[in-house]
Protein backbone atom coordinates (compact mmCIF):
# COMPACT_ATOMS: atom_id res chain seq x y z
CA UNK A 1 0.00 0.00 0.00
CA UNK A 2 1.23 3.49 -0.79
CA UNK A 3 2.03 6.10 1.83
CA UNK A 4 -1.02 8.12 0.76
CA UNK A 5 -3.18 5.03 1.02
CA UNK A 6 -1.94 4.42 4.55
CA UNK A 7 -2.64 8.06 5.50
CA UNK A 8 -6.13 7.81 4.06
CA UNK A 9 -6.93 4.53 5.83
CA UNK A 10 -5.46 5.56 9.15
CA UNK A 11 -6.79 9.11 9.40
CA UNK A 12 -9.74 9.05 6.99
CA UNK A 13 -11.20 12.15 5.40
CA UNK A 14 -9.81 14.48 8.05
CA UNK A 15 -6.26 13.16 7.57
CA UNK A 16 -6.57 13.50 3.81
CA UNK A 17 -7.77 17.11 4.29
CA UNK A 18 -4.74 17.91 6.49
CA UNK A 19 -2.39 16.33 3.96
CA UNK A 20 -3.98 18.28 1.11
CA UNK A 21 -3.87 21.58 3.00
CA UNK A 22 -0.20 21.01 3.84
CA UNK A 23 0.47 20.36 0.16
CA UNK A 24 -1.32 23.57 -0.85
CA UNK A 25 0.56 25.58 1.79
CA UNK A 26 3.98 24.23 0.71
CA UNK A 27 3.18 24.80 -2.98
CA UNK A 28 2.12 28.41 -2.40
CA UNK A 29 4.90 29.25 0.07
CA UNK A 30 7.56 27.94 -2.30
CA UNK A 31 6.15 29.58 -5.42
CA UNK A 32 5.37 26.13 -6.81
CA UNK A 33 8.85 24.66 -6.27
CA UNK A 34 7.60 22.23 -3.60
CA UNK A 35 4.70 19.92 -4.38
CA UNK A 36 4.68 20.54 -8.12
CA UNK A 37 4.79 16.83 -8.93
CA UNK A 38 3.13 13.65 -7.69
CA UNK A 39 4.72 10.36 -8.73
CA UNK A 40 6.43 12.22 -11.57
CA UNK A 41 3.24 13.89 -12.84
CA UNK A 42 2.92 17.70 -12.81
CA UNK A 43 0.63 19.26 -10.19
CA UNK A 44 -1.18 22.60 -10.15
CA UNK A 45 -3.46 24.26 -7.63
CA UNK A 46 -7.04 25.00 -8.68
CA UNK A 47 -9.34 27.26 -6.69
CA UNK A 48 -13.04 26.43 -6.54
CA UNK A 49 -16.13 27.58 -4.69
CA UNK A 50 -18.44 25.08 -2.99
CA UNK A 51 -21.65 24.91 -4.97
CA UNK A 52 -23.68 24.42 -1.77
CA UNK A 53 -21.53 26.00 0.94
CA UNK A 54 -20.09 28.94 -0.98
CA UNK A 55 -16.75 28.23 0.77
CA UNK A 56 -13.49 28.69 -1.09
CA UNK A 57 -11.29 25.64 -1.61
CA UNK A 58 -7.98 24.88 -3.29
CA UNK A 59 -7.14 21.44 -4.64
CA UNK A 60 -3.74 20.17 -5.81
CA UNK A 61 -4.38 18.22 -9.03
CA UNK A 62 -2.39 16.43 -11.70
CA UNK A 63 -2.61 18.26 -15.00
CA UNK A 64 -1.57 18.08 -18.61
CA UNK A 65 -1.12 20.73 -21.25
CA UNK A 66 -2.76 21.00 -24.65
CA UNK A 67 -1.43 24.10 -26.34
CA UNK A 68 -2.34 26.98 -24.02
CA UNK A 69 -5.06 24.92 -22.29
CA UNK A 70 -4.61 22.90 -19.12
CA UNK A 71 -6.23 19.49 -18.75
CA UNK A 72 -7.57 17.79 -15.60
CA UNK A 73 -9.07 14.34 -15.06
CA UNK A 74 -11.93 14.06 -12.54
CA UNK A 75 -11.06 10.47 -11.63
CA UNK A 76 -11.43 10.43 -7.82
CA UNK A 77 -9.36 7.27 -7.90
CA UNK A 78 -12.07 5.43 -9.84
CA UNK A 79 -14.76 6.04 -7.22
CA UNK A 80 -18.44 5.79 -8.14
CA UNK A 81 -18.89 9.56 -7.87
CA UNK A 82 -17.04 12.62 -9.08
CA UNK A 83 -14.51 14.41 -6.86
CA UNK A 84 -16.05 17.42 -5.05
CA UNK A 85 -13.99 19.92 -7.07
CA UNK A 86 -15.57 18.86 -10.37
CA UNK A 87 -19.24 19.81 -9.71
CA UNK A 88 -17.95 22.95 -7.98
CA UNK A 89 -16.09 23.96 -11.14
CA UNK A 90 -19.07 23.12 -13.34
CA UNK A 91 -21.21 25.42 -11.17
CA UNK A 92 -18.56 28.20 -11.05
CA UNK A 93 -16.39 27.68 -14.16
CA UNK A 94 -14.33 30.88 -13.97
CA UNK A 95 -11.50 30.46 -11.49
CA UNK A 96 -7.78 30.76 -10.80
CA UNK A 97 -5.05 28.18 -11.07
CA UNK A 98 -1.48 28.29 -9.82
CA UNK A 99 0.97 26.52 -12.12
CA UNK A 100 4.43 26.45 -10.51
CA UNK A 101 3.95 29.94 -9.11
CA UNK A 102 2.25 31.43 -12.20
CA UNK A 103 -1.35 32.43 -11.50
CA UNK A 104 -3.82 32.21 -14.38
CA UNK A 105 -7.47 33.05 -14.76
CA UNK A 106 -9.24 30.18 -16.52
CA UNK A 107 -12.66 29.06 -17.65
CA UNK A 108 -13.38 25.37 -17.11
CA UNK A 109 -15.47 23.18 -19.39
CA UNK A 110 -15.96 19.48 -19.90
CA UNK A 111 -14.21 17.98 -22.91
CA UNK A 112 -16.49 16.74 -25.67
CA UNK A 113 -16.37 13.03 -26.52
CA UNK A 114 -14.06 13.81 -29.45
CA UNK A 115 -11.78 15.96 -27.31
CA UNK A 116 -11.67 13.32 -24.58
CA UNK A 117 -10.74 10.64 -27.12
CA UNK A 118 -7.75 12.79 -28.10
CA UNK A 119 -6.78 13.97 -24.61
CA UNK A 120 -7.27 10.76 -22.61
CA UNK A 121 -4.14 9.01 -23.97
CA UNK A 122 -2.10 12.15 -23.19
CA UNK A 123 -3.31 12.14 -19.60
CA UNK A 124 -2.72 8.38 -19.20
CA UNK A 125 0.84 8.95 -20.48
CA UNK A 126 1.27 11.56 -17.72
CA UNK A 127 -0.33 9.43 -14.99
CA UNK A 128 -0.86 5.76 -15.91
CA UNK A 129 -3.25 4.90 -13.01
CA UNK A 130 -6.01 6.86 -14.78
CA UNK A 131 -6.48 3.83 -17.05
CA UNK A 132 -7.01 1.56 -14.02
CA UNK A 133 -9.38 4.09 -12.46
CA UNK A 134 -11.56 4.07 -15.59
CA UNK A 135 -11.66 0.25 -15.59
CA UNK A 136 -12.58 0.29 -11.89
CA UNK A 137 -15.70 2.46 -12.26
CA UNK A 138 -18.84 2.33 -14.36
CA UNK A 139 -18.98 6.12 -14.72
CA UNK A 140 -17.34 7.84 -17.66
CA UNK A 141 -14.54 9.80 -15.98
CA UNK A 142 -14.78 13.45 -17.07
CA UNK A 143 -11.88 15.33 -18.62
CA UNK A 144 -11.83 19.07 -17.91
CA UNK A 145 -10.31 21.71 -20.17
CA UNK A 146 -9.13 24.92 -18.53
CA UNK A 147 -8.99 27.72 -21.08
CA UNK A 148 -6.99 30.83 -20.24
CA UNK A 149 -9.00 34.02 -19.81
CA UNK A 150 -7.03 37.00 -21.16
Amino acid sequence: MTTLGRISRRFGHRGWHWFTQGHVYAYRASGGRIGNTFRGAPVLLVDHVGRKSGKHFTSPLIYGEDGDDLILVASYGGAKRDPAWWPNLKEHPETMVNVRGEKRRVRVRQASAEEKARLWPKMVAIYAPYEDYQRKTSRDIPVAILERIP
